[in-house]
């Protein structure tokens, strides 16, 4: 049985920066370590017949420079493949175009930690106003539903459910946890606590349709 407390523990969060070709970006990393093979792992994370059993549909030429569309959300072009150890591709949405990078690393025969880059040139005005939440807390929802599949035991939340579980309460909480960690890191990471909560509470009502306590004051 996933519990939404446990995952939200399960769930490492930091922040940092990368220079790229264009200038500095900000790189967002969550990862998680899962009862699975390598293998597994891979094969769960990159074969198309499996990701919409925890993700979303997708479509698209899933190898080396082939394009992919996750199906309402983002697309892209797979940039670099080194199975089953690592991919990066393009993730591009909105007009708008980050990247992500998706390392797998064996813990042991059983066990596998995944760890994801987000990697985006953020503006410094619109980081303040969402922080690392606003990318975090989408991907944190992608690691429960890895996770609800991996458990295979039917439990946690499925992709076709994922509507209705995140408009209940147990849902806003878990996002508005998760909006929490991405707090912690960004401190962590230098921002400081005040500018950091802000972020927060705009994110999680973003997500959750709460109240934005900081609007009031």
């Amino acid at each position: 049985m996933i519990d939404a407390t446990e995952q939200i523990n399960a769930v490492q969060r930091t922040v940092g920066s990368r220079t790229l070709e264009a200038g500095e970006a900000r790189v967002s990393t969550i990862s998680q370590t899962y009862h699975a093979t390598l293998d597994d792992l891979w094969d769960a994370c990159t074969n198309a017949e499996r990701i919409p059993r925890w993700f979303l549909p997708i479509s698209g030429d899933l190898r080396l420079h082939g394009r992919y569309q996750l199906q309402g959300n983002a697309g892209g072009t797979v940039e670099s493949c080194e199975p089953p150890h690592r991919f990066t591709a393009t993730w591009e949405m909105g007009g708008e175009v980050s990247w992500i990078e998706v390392r797998l690393t064996p813990v042991d025969a059983e066990r596998t930690r995944f760890e994801l880059d987000h990697i985006a040139h953020v503006d410094q005005d619109r980081w303040a106003q969402f922080g690392p939440g606003a990318v975090g807390v989408g991907w944190e929802l992608g690691l429960l539903g890895l996770a609800s599949y991996l458990a295979g035991d039917g439990s946690g939340v499925r992709p076709e459910d994922s509507a209705e579980w995140s408009a209940s309460e147990e849902g806003k909480q878990f996002m508005a946890r998760s909006s929490e960690g991405w707090r912690d890191a960004s401190i962590a990471a230098g921002t400081s606590p005040d500018e950091a909560t802000a972020a927060a509470n705009r994110t999680t009502a973003f997500y959750t349709g709460a109240p934005d306590p900081s609007s009031s004051i």
